[in-house]
């Protein structure tokens, strides 16, 4: 990744969740120096735990939900990249009431720390949650429906608080409406693992995979290398038209979950034969979940130069990889 970024102070935040610790990596790699503010709800130290000896790197255990956290967190950073949120639709409707605190008011949270700090970007985790039951194909940034999830209206309050913050006290600000992203150090477990790491997880293990509804329902999975090309560059670009708004990031295609399990199966099956004759289960679809989701790319692709070079084909084939080293 050639993007050039180097010798600036960059605060991570959720930076032992997936997104967050795959950032790190990253910006370590390019010689910045990073802090990490993680409470570890969701985090893993495993992580991070190679970075801990790094003296580029600082960890601060602290929770976002708490503002004397993020001003210390923030204090003297050049920009924020902020990863933290208690994500999942299903832990939101279970959950309204955490979600919101976390993601709404660490939200704002994180903006007054940003401002007060005078840190010169923030650039934030957005969501495709956000086009709600707008059935229009692709996404484009401009037309969203209304919101069908808890999880969901906390990211678009997060774009309409950065908005304001933007207008209102000139804090340069950016965000990302992540589509279904994957990769390396994604959990397979949990209550609330993703899709494509349960899926992998259980493959493994021998286990039949339990799809929600018939699988005809589609996603623009995003490898997580397209997503970290797409956050340096958020912090890089100095056109002020591309500065203060939103943009998907995703590869801009869309497979179903059938697609995704052959896939998978195809993909395992090369490290363990048996895992082709594993039988797929359907089950209910999903309360929240909307059927088709697939991104323009456009907008991100004229004003960051966002280029991803990973389809879900050669990023699971990365994922796998990983995952059988590692699980």
């Amino acid at each position: 990744m050639d993007i050039e970024l180097s010798g600036k102070k960059i605060l991570v935040t959720g930076g032992a969740g997936f997104i967050g610790a795959n950032l790190c990596e990253v910006l370590l790699n390019k010689k910045n120096t990073v802090i990490c503010l993680d409470n570890f709800s969701t985090g893993k130290r495993e992580n991070i735990s190679s970075f801990l000896d790094d003296t580029n790197f600082k960890l601060i255990e602290g929770d976002i939900r708490n503002l004397e956290d993020c001003m210390l967190a923030a204090s003297g950073v050049d920009y924020i990249l902020h990863q933290a949120a208690l994500g999942s639709v299903p832990r939101s409707i279970k959950d309204p009431i955490t979600t919101n605190d976390v993601n709404v008011s660490g939200f704002l949270n994180m903006l007054v720390a940003a401002r007060d700090n005078n840190v010169k970007r923030f650039v934030y985790a957005a969501s495709s949650s956000t086009y709600g039951d707008s059935k229009s194909l692709p996404k484009e940034e401009d037309v969203i429906g209304k919101p069908l999830s808890p999880y969901a209206v906390t990211k678009y309050v997060n774009e309409l608080y950065a908005d304001v913050f933007s207008k209102t006290y000139g804090l340069e600000t950016i965000g990302l409406r992540y589509f279904n992203v994957f990769g390396r150090k994604q959990d397979p477990n949990g209550a609330y693992a993703a899709v494509i790491p349960k899926f992998v997880g259980q493959l493994m293990n021998g286990e039949s995979p339990v799809i929600n509804g018939d699988g005809s329902y589609s996603r623009d999975f995003t490898y997580i290398d397209n997503v970290i090309q797409a956050n340096l560059l958020s912090l890089v670009v100095d056109n002020n038209k591309a500065i203060n708004t939103v943009y998907n990031i995703a590869f801009g295609d869309r497979n179903t979950l059938n697609d995704l399990v052959g896939c998978l199966k195809e993909y395992l099956s090369e490290f363990d034969e048996t895992i082709a004759n594993i039988e797929i289960k359907y089950g209910e679809n999903r309360m929240g979940d909307i059927p088709h989701s697939h991104a323009s790319i456009q907008k991100a692709k004229d004003l960051l130069k966002y280029n991803p070079q990973f389809s879900l084909q050669k990023g699971l084939k990365e994922s796998i990889k990983w995952y059988w080293k590692n699980l």
